[in-house]
């Protein structure tokens, strides 16, 4: 069925709810509520646009919420309603990647590491585990993808051993990047900010979980997949089609032409990530942190303008950055916001609640696991966004701690994603690099049980890291 023909059917039931005998209140929650099914069901139609979708959607649930509830007929509602700190805050780091990107600051540091280990297969097998995951806690995991499948498979072609336990092993360590900082994620970004959450209480609340998880996870990959996997030679999947060949062949050429960048800009450029990181440290306000070290990225970075003189260009950036994120972010902010205003949430609250009886523990399993299930079969945006005011009512209304609620709530949005690769950007990047450079033995079967089976043990891990939490 055509994401059309369901989009058209729920649009008339909006329709069809306003000549019924509903409640104003009730056709409120209902009409806010099946909108919000529709975003989420868009997510799953890639051939769609999920921004057009999104607007119509926030305009048909606007429309509806402003005939019963005052606040939703006016303006400064909708822009209260949106976390404008994140949202800026997503701008400057989006702009900072682009521009690390473009110094080919990571590609330099992935080629280092592979060039440096390569003749010890096992020491670079946990070397690029760690550097891609450590990585992954600054830069959206998409973005260390990107940058490590094809020096990774370029150098195992070289080396003719297989690239997929590599290539295993990256994907599945660096969804757990996203425990480590607040700003590993844009849901992290969203969560700290909207519960004043600092840099400190992440590390110091999920370090130990990562670290414990990092650690299990590698020695498990290199026992189960790397010692099995890695006895394959390198199998080209391209072999029986000649013109597929030439993309391998033009990334070697890429990869040797890349080795010419300069050293210095790469060391000025690792320098000033060290001062962001500082300044992500010591100034509470991510956006102000995030603004200036966006400036110090675009300063030591100049670009060659008409006159043939370098010049600091911001703008140049700001084109190369893809805001749809940002905008589909600030479409969920009002959505939920609707929800919180027609009592949508409070109801949501009070079944979470009425089911586990008072017990933190149980709640925050709860919480782990439903986030989890979520995560793992519709973008963890919306996850994220309609679960931030019920933890805030639970703490403020229901008097839970805050502490194990978060670290649920937080390990259930990043690592639940992983259950099906469609549940991460990363992994479907995975997916899609593998088959363009011709690595036979990854594939989507492949992929949902090895990433599934250490998704559960994540998962398994958050609960008992959730024990220790609570009762010691």
């Amino acid at each position: 069925m055509k994401f059309d023909t369901v989009f058209s059917f729920f649009l008339i039931l909006l329709i069809s709810l306003k000549v019924t005998y509903f409640s104003m209140s009730l056709l409120s929650q209902i009409a806010v509520g099946v909108c919000f099914l529709i975003i989420i069901i868009v997510l799953f139609f890639d051939e769609n646009d999920y921004l057009t979708y999104s607007v119509l959607l926030i305009l048909i649930a606007a429309g509806i919420s402003a005939i019963e509830l005052e606040e939703a007929r006016h303006i400064e509602t909708y822009i209260n309603a949106i976390d404008w700190e994140v949202v800026f805050f997503l701008i400057t780091m989006f702009t900072i990647v682009e521009i690390l990107n473009e110094a080919r600051v990571f590609h330099e540091i992935a080629k280092w590491i592979v060039f440096r280990y390569k003749n010890n297969i096992r020491k670079m097998f946990y070397v690029i585990c760690i550097i891609s995951t450590l990585s992954a806690s600054i830069l959206e995991d998409l973005s260390v993808a990107i940058i490590f499948i094809p020096i990774i498979v370029l150098t195992c072609k070289d080396l003719n051993i297989n690239p997929t336990p590599f290539l295993l092993g990256m994907t599945i360590c660096i969804n757990l990047a996203a425990t480590l900082t607040p700003f590993g994620s844009a849901q992290n970004l969203m969560i700290s900010n909207y519960f004043g959450l600092s840099f400190s209480f992440f590390v110091l609340k999920f370090g130990p979980f990562f670290l414990g998880s990092t650690i299990i996870t590698l020695i498990l990959l290199d026992y189960f997949v790397l010692s099995k996997e890695i006895k394959r030679k390198w199998k080209n999947s391209c072999d029986e089609h000649k013109t597929d060949l030439s993309i391998m062949e033009n990334e070697e050429l890429k990869l040797a032409e890349d080795l010419r960048t300069d050293s210095k800009i790469i060391i000025i450029n690792l320098i000033a990530l060290i001062i962001f990181i500082v300044l992500l440290l010591t100034i509470h306000q991510i956006h102000v942190a995030g603004l200036i070290g966006m400036l110090i990225f675009v300063f030591i970075n100049p670009r060659i303008g008409k006159a043939k003189k370098k010049r600091p260009e911001l703008s140049h950036f700001f084109r190369k950055v893809d805001y749809k994120l940002i905008y589909f972010f600030i479409c969920l902010f009002i959505l939920v916001n609707l929800m919180e205003l027609n009592g949508t949430i409070l109801i949501m609250e009070s079944i979470i609640q009425n089911a586990i009886f008072d017990n933190i523990f149980i709640l925050s399993i709860l919480i782990l696991i439903v986030t989890s299930l979520f995560s793992g079969f519709m973008d963890n945006a919306p996850v994220t966004i309609i679960f931030m005011p019920i933890i805030k009512i639970l703490v403020e209304t229901a008097g839970f701690e805050l502490v194990p609620l978060i670290i649920a709530f937080v390990l259930g949005i990043n690592l639940g994603g992983n259950f099906l690769p469609q549940g991460s950007a990363a992994d479907m990047m995975t997916l899609e690099l593998s088959e363009k450079y011709c690595v036979q033995d990854l594939t989507y079967k492949k992929l949902t049980i090895v990433g599934g089976s250490f998704a559960f043990l994540h998962i398994i891990l958050g609960v008992i890291y959730l024990a220790i939490i609570i009762y010691l």
